[in-house]
């Protein structure tokens, strides 16, 4: 008898935000069928995992295809950016803007994009000579001695955008689009090359993303009543969220936003060199 090698489970990776559920919900609740193993986490997380092989598709973040390209093929038309304020990725500061000279931000340690973006804004756009120091945003913020200024993203960043003890808010996207005129691009999706090479996939996990879009964008009140319990937005602002404030495409303009950050962090030093974008296909 020949014994038959059983075919390896495939494991996607879900970062745990909001701003993720209409791509994930329909294969979540098993409106669409799949054969993957789902595993939630917080981006610097799946970053990882996927880096050390643990994940074979993942929503990841764009810094970390920029610094080990030759581990990821991206998914075709999929990513998580906006054309504007994004509402969820904030530097949150008790002083305006041009008073932060000297100051130390507060960032976190689930993000690397974000962060990477705040560097640059500060050195490049805004000539301001801040430090930074890592460490968990909301007991810091409850606490007997508060940060200056802080960066959240996320959920976190959608309860604490209304602070009353942090009225300077700078929203990362839109200040991104008034210095250079393009979308920003936070996260892609991604596939592991060496799953990928090993010819694991029989079909591409890019459609079953996009067809996870497009159910959920035909369906948007479902969306709306799965986030709206315990949701810092009311309704209305969940509808302009995900329909207005983020962008989930990765046509021509996202992709000439993605390059340009890209560019900016190899002048600046963050990452060795601008990578090209190669996509998966079967």
């Amino acid at each position: 008898m020949t014994s038959v090698t059983p075919q390896p489970v495939l494991r996607m990776g879900r970062i745990g935000y909001l701003n993720v559920l209409p791509i994930y919900h329909p294969l979540e609740a098993g409106l669409l069928p799949h054969d993957f193993e789902l595993v939630s986490g917080p981006p610097a997380l799946l970053n990882n995992m996927m880096a050390r092989g643990e994940l074979h598709v993942s929503s990841t973040s764009c810094f970390e295809y920029a610094c080990r390209p030759e581990r990821y093929y991206l998914v075709e038309d999929l990513s998580i950016g906006s054309r504007g304020p994004v509402m969820s990725v904030l530097l949150l500061s008790r002083v305006p803007l041009d008073q932060l000279n000297g100051a130390e931000i507060l960032i976190s340690g689930e993000t690397h994009t974000s962060v990477a973006l705040l560097r640059l804004l500060m050195r490049d756009r805004y000539k301001l000579d801040v430090s930074y120091t890592t460490g968990q945003v909301t007991p810091a913020v409850r606490s007997s001695n508060p940060p200056a200024a802080f960066l959240a993203i996320g959920d976190e960043a959608l309860r604490l955008r209304n602070h009353p003890d942090y009225p300077y808010r700078l929203d990362l996207a839109e200040a991104w689009r008034d210095w250079t005129g393009l979308p920003f691009i936070f996260g892609l999706w991604v596939v592991s090359r060496a799953a990928a090479d090993a010819g694991l996939f029989t079909s591409d996990p890019g459609e079953l993303l996009r067809q996870g879009r497009s159910w959920s964008f035909a369906n948007m009140d479902v969306i709306l009543d799965l986030t709206a319990h315990g949701c810092p937005l009311n309704r209305d602002e969940l509808a302009f969220y995900y329909s207005k404030g983020l962008v989930y495409s990765l046509g021509e303009e996202e992709q000439r936003g993605l390059m340009l950050f890209y560019e900016k962090l190899a002048a600046a030093g963050m990452i060795p060199s601008a990578p090209p974008l190669e996509f998966f296909s079967l």
